[in-house]
Order: C-alpha cells, then structure tokens, then sequence
C-alpha cells in the first residue's frame, strides 16, 4: 500500500483529502502571540475573520521534526510506502524537518520537493494520489512527478494592498499610490518563492490576466489538464475567474478550493488564484 502525506502548504479540495485519506502534517499559524495549527486548531473561515479584524500580520511556523516523526511511526510497518509531498523547501523549513524524521529510521518513506505552495503544490498531490490508486509504484510516481516539477503555472492576485503593506512586503507610499489607482499585482510561483509576473488596473482585468498566463503556458486546450482555481473568503470570484478562463480555452476538469493560512498570512483573505498542469 501507498499512503501520501503532505502538509497544510498544499491546499486540496476536502472532497481530494477524503476520496485519497491524505494526511496532512499542520504548519503553525502565530497570531497575536497565540498559537494555532492550520487547519486543526484554527479553521480558513476562522483565520479569514481574524485577518478582517486586524493590523497586524499573523507569522507561520514550519512543521516540526516531531510531528513528522509522530506521522511516520504511524505508518511503519513493511506493508506500507509512504510518500511525503512538501510545500517549497524554500518558503519553509518543513521539508527539512521531515528529512530529519525520515532519517531517523523510516526507511519506507519517500520525500518529493514540489517547490510551490498553495494550489501549485496541491496538483503534485492529486497526481500522485491517482497514480497510486492506479497501482504505479513509487518509484514511477516520484519520477513523474519531477517531470511536472517545471511545467506547473500558479498565478496569483490580492485584492488590496493592505495586507502586503503590514507584512512589510511593499511600502506604505506603494500601497497607498497601489490602492489609489487600483493597481493588482499578478503574482507567480517562481523558484519555490512567491514573485511578481506583472500588474494590471482593477479588478475586472485580474481575471482576463490570470486566465491569459495558464493559457499562454499551455495553449487554449486544456481538456487534459487538472485545474485549480482558489480564493480567500471572496468565494464570489470563483465563478468569474472560471468563466474567464472558460471564454480564452477549452477546460476539462478542475477544482475549486479555498487558499488557506500559509499563503493568506502573507497575502491577506482576499486573494484569487489559478493553478495548471
């Protein structure tokens, strides 16, 4: 058997986590000075309300040696291969903490570095939960998955410039001017690390942008690609940005999925995303 982990940098549809059993290895989201794991001790609807209702950036913690290790112990028996799908190794020190646990005696686990984050790291999930459910070995799976690892697109953009300015990310004077003109950065994923592509003004253009950019990466069929689109609490853009994306290429399968504490800790509630590969 073939059990997938990942962790809470990867947001997957609840529908993926139950169809799969995937297990989820929780990043620690600091609030105020309280602490709380992703997705376990603090929820999206309730992190997204928090993050309404304040003026302060909250902080993320990497997954810890010891959560790994509590997670793999589970698994440790020679019926079983585990794969641990990671968030950036770049963006966070996750990664790291599982190889510690992974070396500490865990032989039938196998780690694989997405080198995304959010709904780019999500897809490496999926596809590897389908494979394994096809019966492909690890081995196969690892392999694939690292010929994806280049040829995966995840734009994003933020509603306001807010949340960048209190993270420290843009200046105050750049956020005010940004707000004033209602400039949107186009963001993308690039080398494990979130970076701007482009910019656009108002809204309206954000989701034509996003739409161009998957289609510009792989052409206007995209019958045979898996597609995620994801938002913050502003569900009202789903629908929009796949109606958009829908008018510029031919889609087939896709999934809608709310980004969750890691990304919005840095972005804010309102953000609007597409991955593909």
């Amino acid at each position: 058997m073939i059990k997938i982990i990942c962790d809470s940098m990867s947001d997957l549809p609840l529908n993926i986590l139950e169809k799969y059993d995937i297990d989820v290895i929780p990043l620690t989201v600091i609030f105020n000075g309280t602490e709380y794991l992703d997705g376990e001790t603090l929820t999206k609807d309730e992190f997204y309300k928090m993050l309404r209702e304040t003026d302060m950036m909250p902080k993320t913690s990497q997954a810890t040696y010891v959560q790994f290790k509590s997670v793999f112990e589970k698994y440790d028996n020679p019926d079983t291969e585990v794969i641990y799908i990671a968030g950036s190794s770049v963006a966070s020190g996750t990664y790291q903490s599982a190889t510690l646990a992974k070396s500490d005696g865990h032989d039938n686990v196998t780690l694989f570095d997405t080198k995304n984050v959010a709904i780019g790291s999500a897809l490496f999930v999926i596809k590897a939960c389908e494979m394994a459910k096809k019966g492909h070995p690890v081995e196969e799976i690892i392999s694939t998955l690292e010929k994806f690892r280049d040829e995966v697109e995840v734009v994003f953009s933020v509603d306001t410039l807010e949340y960048l300015k209190m993270g420290g990310r843009i200046s105050s004077t750049k956020a005010a001017l940004g707000n004033l003109l209602s400039i949107k950065p186009i963001l993308e994923v690039k080398d494990g690390l979130v970076a701007q592509k482009s910019q656009v003004r108002g809204k309206k253009q954000v989701y034509s942008a996003l739409a161009k950019s998957i289609v510009s990466k792989f052409g206007k069929d995209l019958k045979n690609r898996s597609i995620i689109i994801g938002c913050g609490d502003n569900k009202e853009d789903l629908e929009v940005a796949r109606e958009a994306l829908m008018k510029e290429a031919e889609i087939g399968e896709f999934y809608y999925v709310n980004i969750g504490c890691v990304v919005c800790s840095h972005s804010g509630p309102g953000i609007l995303g597409i991955s593909c590969m």
